[in-house]
């Protein structure tokens, strides 16, 4: 009798302490990066860093649980993304996805987070098409995209005379998508566009690409690439004299880590459009001095500044949820504005597409720069209304027309 009733006691012990042991699992956030590619520098462990900062700054934990961050490399392969976006998901108890550097990976991922309606958030990749036909109702694109990029740069370098382009263009979703959003400013502004030539993912020879560029006369070389692509067509650019002959190479989605590759010699008078700048004002500064203390004395990018800003607006919208559903906590961002280092009033649509204000950078010259990572003059700032494709215009199923 003893042993059936200490057996009863026990299984009503764990029976009875099981939603216990749920409630105290950690809550775990994934990031899906490329942590040893031609992002790396962009997002990679610079990005890890930021989400750890964004849930230490918030306190640990949530809702009685502890906050985890889990990260692993998509080796820039959208099968790979997607299998780890699968596993995240299926069998780690990961509950909202972060990152994703590189479209094609970002769409692989997306749709496996659609599948299971879980909410993941866009730092990373730029094509617009995750706020368009690949929008879903728990999808946040949140740092940058090719309209935007496309409409900042592109725009400036049309109105002040550079009106005839060609591009260098990487040739999978990301690349195609800048080319094709730059192409409609240069055209709806009166510019034209003489040419354009694609070129592979990560290539380390431009040479032919930029003797097509060379040949077409246009004033200005448009590259619809990044990171690793962007740094060797510019050095390679230069090598060949393109700058010293007229032309002006114009990326259309650069980062700070980029141009200290370049190096400032290379890299000066470029004009370039940036979500965040870590000297932009005194909040920016604070932040980045911080996260410089953990990421190799370097700043973040605009892509590790939004990893941190969104995994903080995350966890406080759980916190106001009082849970991690993926409905309740997605009625939550969209419903509060982000209010950080970040952005200011920044608002999440019913597309996912946060609007923010973006800005317009010039190369400092190297005479004009007081030491590594002071590089940029602002030139301009753009509200996130004027910068990001109108909601009217999305062509995402959640947008009521």
């Amino acid at each position: 009798m003893k042993r059936i009733f200490a057996g009863a006691f026990a299984c009503a012990f764990a029976l009875s302490a099981t939603p216990a042991l749920a409630q105290n699992k950690p809550l775990k956030l994934g990031g899906i990066l490329d942590m040893s590619g031609l992002y790396a520098d962009i997002t990679g462990p610079g990005s890890e860093a930021a989400a750890k900062m964004a849930v230490e700054d918030f306190g640990g934990e949530v809702l009685g649980r502890k906050v985890e961050i889990v990260v692993a490399d998509h080796l820039n392969k959208a099968d790979v993304s997607a299998n780890i976006a699968r596993d995240m998901l299926d069998n780690q108890g990961v509950e909202m996805i972060f990152d994703v550097a590189a479209s094609a990976t970002a769409l692989a991922a997306g749709e496996i987070a659609k599948a299971r309606n879980k909410l993941i958030i866009f730092n990373g990749p730029a094509t617009i098409a995750l706020t368009n036909e690949a929008c879903g109702p728990y999808t946040v694109h949140y740092t940058y995209d090719t309209y935007g990029q496309a409409n900042v740069t592109g725009l400036a370098a049309v109105k002040s005379g550079l009106d005839t382009w060609f591009f260098l263009t990487a040739d999978y979703a990301f690349g195609l998508a800048l080319e094709k959003d730059t192409t409609n400013v240069v055209l709806k502004n009166g510019g034209k566009v003489l040419g354009s030539v694609r070129h592979p993912l990560n290539t380390s020879d431009f040479s032919s690409f930029l003797l097509q560029a060379q040949a077409s006369k246009a004033k200005v070389i448009g590259l619809a690439n990044a990171g690793g692509d962007t740094i060797n067509a510019i050095k390679q650019a230069a090598e060949f004299g393109l700058m010293k002959g007229g032309q002006k190479a114009s990326p259309l989605l650069v980062f700070i880590s980029d141009i200290d590759s370049i190096g400032l010699e290379t890299a000066q008078n470029l004009l370039l459009s940036e979500g965040f700048y870590w000297d932009l004002n005194d909040e920016t500064r604070a932040f980045s001095k911080r996260f410089m203390e953990r990421n190799r004395q370097r700043p973040p990018t605009t892509a590790q500044a939004g990893v941190y800003s969104s995994v903080l607006h995350y966890l406080k919208s759980v916190k106001a949820a009082g849970t991690t559903d993926a409905a309740a906590v997605i009625k939550v961002m969209k419903e509060t504005p982000v209010n950080d280092m970040f952005a200011k009033n920044g608002k999440i649509r019913p597309d996912g597409r946060m609007v923010h204000d973006m800005y317009l950078f010039e190369v400092k010259k190297p005479s004009e720069s007081k030491g590594r990572w002071d590089y940029y003059k602002l030139i301009g700032t753009v509200a996130g209304n004027d910068a990001f494709q109108p909601l009217e215009q999305s062509r995402c199923p959640l947008v009521k027309k």
